[in-house]
């Protein structure tokens, strides 16, 4: 799971720093995947790290993944909506930005969920 969880905070750094080069304004709200990605990654150091800290620190990822969904979810509304036919996104690179974090999110909420309770039948 801690390997997860930086795969996914490297992705969403990424996410982030493409986001901030390709929007027209450079706003600072576009590093807001990296500041996730960040969190993620140093919760997965965390938990690599540290075999006592290493629960706490997948409960605090998961709980981060949430609300990354949650603040996101928005622009992955306003993809599907845009696909099937309704109105176009006001600015669709944001509205993208905000669907891959969303997907990416929700991702690693469904895996570390069955990781969690897997590990939970196995104690």
């Amino acid at each position: 799971m801690a390997r997860l969880s930086l795969n996914v905070g490297i992705l969403l750094i990424l996410l982030g720093m493409i986001s901030y080069s390709t929007s027209e304004a450079a706003s600072m709200t576009a590093l807001i995947p990296s500041l996730f990605g960040l969190a993620f990654c140093l919760l997965g150091i965390v938990a690599k790290k540290s075999e006592s800290l290493s629960k706490h620190a997948m409960h605090a990822v998961l709980l981060l993944a949430l609300m990354g969904a949650a603040g996101s979810f928005s622009g992955f509304r306003a993809i599907l909506t845009y696909l099937f036919g309704g109105p176009e996104p006001m600015r669709i690179e944001v509205a993208l930005s905000h669907s891959v974090m969303a997907v990416l999110c929700l991702l690693f909420l469904i895996l570390g969920l069955k990781s969690l309770i897997a590990a939970r039948r196995s104690e």
